[in-house]
């Protein structure tokens, strides 16, 4: 998914008032956060090592670094974030559980599928 998909999807899915620049920011937070704790533990491709989020300026076809079957994890994610931002708590503890649950499923993919990386000469798994 690209950021340009993922905007278009939740305004699609989700009217809002809220602009690109805002909702690029979230998918920048999250993308940070995904790297942090994901990419950054597991064994991953040269290259990988460094990310810097999105901006503004930010190509909207570049793509998001979780991938199909799990992206639909950042539509989610954006959902809650509006339902928050509009203090709608219902809605919010809804899309906020569709989140947890897609990112869950994520994270135990990325477990079975890839070593994790040793810090120190403990491997942590």
């Amino acid at each position: 998914m690209t950021i340009r998909e993922a905007l278009n999807g939740i305004d699609g899915l989700k009217p809002n008032t809220y602009d690109e620049s805002m909702k690029v920011a979230w998918l920048s937070a999250l993308d940070m956060r995904i790297h942090q704790e994901i990419v950054l533990t597991h064994a991953h491709e040269v290259g990988e090592e460094s990310f810097s989020g999105y901006t503004e300026q930010t190509d909207e076809d570049t793509e998001l670094l979780v991938k199909a079957p799990y992206d639909e994890l950042y539509l989610y994610y954006l959902e809650s974030k509006i339902d928050y931002s509009n203090g709608e708590m219902g809605k919010y503890n809804n899309s906020a559980a569709m989140f947890n649950a897609t990112y869950t499923g994520y994270v135990n993919y990325i477990n079975r599928t890839k070593m994790p990386i040793c810090k120190g000469g403990i491997r942590y798994f």
